[in-house]
């Protein structure tokens, strides 16, 4: 589950926030397995989608991070959750995609590390109102 500024997100959504205002953001991983799960680390990348093909992810003057964009999640039991928090500070405005990665975080293997990513987020960034 994505939460942004409070409201469930998936990919058909857009959330709406205000340049300057932090916007909290809150990924819920829910193990539905029979087996312990772990331990993976939570990446967060936000990029603009030029509408052709073209993704920018180099956004460091108009997107910055309210703590970190990656969580160390350590083992996930059967049926629970493990819930992350964060948030996006916009400088700019614009419309802006969150993508959110889980991969194993197990140096100890010798095959490559798979990768879950979830649906993108969309969020507008619109000017204050006065």
């Amino acid at each position: 589950d994505i939460l942004v500024d409070g409201k469930v997100c998936d990919c058909d959504i857009v959330v709406t926030c205000q340049v300057g205002d932090p916007v909290p953001l809150q990924v819920k991983l829910t193990n539905w397995s029979k087996h312990s799960v772990g331990p993976f680390a939570l990446t967060m990348m936000p990029y603009q989608d030029y509408q052709n093909g073209v993704h920018n992810y180099d956004l460091q003057d108009a997107i910055t991070f309210v703590g970190s964009n990656t969580f160390h999640i350590d083992t996930v039991k059967p049926t629970k959750d493990s819930v992350y928090f964060g948030a996006l500070l916009f400088l700019y405005t614009g419309d802006f995609y969150l993508n959110i990665k889980f991969h194993e975080d197990n140096c100890s293997r010798e095959l490559p590390l798979s990768w879950l990513c979830l649906p993108s987020v969309h969020i507008r960034a619109t000017e204050p109102v006065a």
